[in-house]
């Protein structure tokens, strides 16, 4: 999930996005499950190896739990930034390659991210401003 910034975009990968390097965590359940039921009952499966596996697993779920934490926290990040700019000035990019300035009015939050009003000294509302077209903030 990108996250805006002033300026840019921080470049945050999505673990699901990923090319599947391995097997994922509904697979390792599965190959758990399977061995359990397919041993054989006079050498049945090692103390030992079992609680490794456990452990694997356990790793694994946190690691995941981790990855969404760590987006909770970007997305709170990139709200706290933005709400920083309301009333404030600012300098926008514009589609075409020019600059506009105007005062921050309003601060939507969408699917699409935060998005910022802009008006112009001229009055012209400039709606759907995102946090990367920002160039200058300005008291």
């Amino acid at each position: 999930m990108p996250v805006d910034a002033i300026g840019s975009v921080l470049n945050t990968t999505d673990p699901s996005a990923l090319p599947n390097s391995g097997i994922n965590e509904q697979d390792f359940i599965q190959l758990f499950v399977n061995e359990l039921q397919f041993q054989d009952p006079t050498q049945p499966l090692d103390n030992s190896q079992f609680l490794t596996q456990l452990a694997q697993f356990v790793s694994i779920e946190q690691q995941s739990e981790e990855v969404g934490g760590i987006n909770n926290l970007l997305t709170i990040g990139s709200s706290g930034q933005s709400l920083d700019l309301l009333s404030h000035t600012v300098q926008v990019s514009n589609a075409d390659g020019s600059t506009t300035s105007g005062k921050v009015t309003a601060i939507s939050f969408t699917t699409n991210g935060v998005q910022l009003t802009v008006t112009g000294s001229n009055n012209t509302v400039i709606p759907n401003v995102q946090l990367s077209q920002v160039q200058l903030v300005t008291p």
